[in-house]
């Protein structure tokens, strides 16, 4: 099969397009076959050759003269073209990313965990009906409280260690809140219940994006959107969006980055409830998507935009947990990172370093990011001694924080000294970054 017609994933902007999501949902394929061709370069003859079809069928369906409806034949479509099998209404396909949580349509939500075994990861049977026993009799609006208190702990530990020792007691939590969705239980509860698994299974995702396994972040991610939909809880649904949005930018898709974050901006607007801090977060991420594509003009709004909902925050507003993080220091060493991916790093560099005097310093992770950062803003303005020396104390976090992402930004780091490699500094900061990094992976290269 030629290269061009080897079935590949669909841009995400166009997977995320409300357009394509409905022509999807009621199998429109005259119009599924137009967007591919006018927004992802997919033209008929591709359509049959990846779908097993006849040219002459795939132009009889754009023009309206027929209808697609043998189960064989969106399946094929599916496979052929790469479109997710929950969008069709299938189940997931083999060449889905490997499946981490799987929700079914308006029912009960089951986990699977790839990575291990699913006996080593899950109670027993007795267990199992001693904790469904004792739930039935004392579960409570306080048990889901509970819950949330677990959860703001886990991302306090994820910050301060990382993710990867995290993720098995994670798992382990989302397992048993998808056990207790099986009983039937009172509206209020069920809700609180399928939020609590939503914010477990996107706390999962993040756990995987941080050690760069982008594959499965994506699916969790994916499957914490359709656990928030499920009580439409769009604030939410923003947040995940946005998470999938910073992903995008590591993965080099700055496209994608921008289409997320806008599809998240939109759901958030959607909301009655959505709060000031959560708009300014959002624009904050719009203005990294556009930094990354080197849009200055569209930055710099961004910008001011994220500064201009966070001036509306007040005491007493209802922000969701999740959100609580996006305080005034992330507000300006964000501003001075988008600053940074610029090129303008004298704007940057006074942010940056205000940002982290008063960061606290339990949050190892984000010390260490924001230091590479400033280490970063630095080096560009010529000031080889000082960015190896914060270079360097960003080592020290780094050091006690298990993140493939951290370790991957003082790579970048090594990468920017080659014209100065044989300056002393220079020399000093590389001896220092070997003897962190080579415990753990062996190398400076990523």
């Amino acid at each position: 099969m030629p290269d061009a017609d080897r079935p590949r994933e669909l841009p995400t902007r166009l997977l995320t397009d409300p357009e394509m999501i409905e022509a999807c949902r009621v199998r429109d394929f005259a119009r599924v076959f137009r967007l591919l061709r006018t927004r992802a370069g997919i033209y008929p003859s591709m359509i049959a050759r990846r779908c097993e079809l006849t040219p002459s069928r795939v132009g009889e369906v754009i023009a309206g003269r027929r209808q697609l409806l043998h189960m064989d034949v969106i399946e094929r479509i599916a496979d052929g073209l790469r479109i997710p099998g929950h969008m069709l209404g299938l189940a997931r396909r083999e060449w889905e990313t490997p499946q981490a949580l799987v929700v079914v349509q308006r029912g009960t939500p089951q986990v699977l965990e790839p990575d291990q075994p699913e006996a080593a990861s899950l109670p027993s049977p007795e267990v199992d009906g001693i904790l469904s026993l004792a739930t039935r009799t004392t579960f409570s609006a306080a048990t889901l409280d509970a819950f949330r208190s677990s959860i703001e702990d886990y991302w306090r530990r994820d910050d301060q260690h990382g993710g990867e020792a995290l993720r098995p007691a994670v798992v382990g939590q989302l397992r048993h809140v998808v056990g207790l969705l099986k009983e039937n239980r009172p509206t209020s509860i069920r809700n609180g219940l399928y939020g609590i698994a939503a914010e477990l299974t996107r706390l999962t995702g993040w756990t995987h994006f941080d050690a760069r396994q982008y594959s499965q972040a994506r699916a969790y991610f994916t499957e914490s959107l359709n656990l928030a939909k499920e009580i439409d809880d769009r604030q939410f649904m923003a947040n995940v969006l946005a998470c999938m949005s910073l992903q995008a930018t590591y993965q080099d898709k700055p496209a994608d980055s921008l289409a997320l974050v806008s599809a998240a901006q939109d759901q958030a607007r959607s909301s009655l409830g959505t709060t000031p801090r959560v708009l300014s977060m959002l624009s904050m991420r719009e203005a990294f998507a556009h930094a990354t594509l080197g849009n200055r003009y569209a930055t710099h709004r961004a910008i001011g935009e994220a500064q201009g909902h966070f001036e509306r925050i007040r005491t007493g507003d209802p922000d969701p947990p999740w959100v609580v993080y996006f305080d005034e220091p992330k507000l300006i060493v964000d501003t001075g990172i988008a600053h940074g991916q610029l090129g303008e790093a004298a704007t940057a560099e006074p942010l940056i370093a205000d940002a982290l005097r008063r960061e606290a310093e339990s949050n190892q992770r984000s010390r260490a990011f924001h230091a590479f950062w400033l280490a970063r803003t630095r080096l560009d303005q010529g000031k080889l001694d000082l960015a190896c020396h914060t270079a360097t104390w960003a080592l020290e976090s780094a050091s006690v924080v298990s993140s493939e992402r951290v370790t991957g930004h003082l790579r970048e780091f090594y990468d920017r000294l080659a014209p100065y490699r044989q300056e002393p500094v220079a020399l000093a900061f590389e001896a220092r970054l070997r003897a962190v990094l080579q415990p753990v992976s062996g190398s400076l290269r990523p």
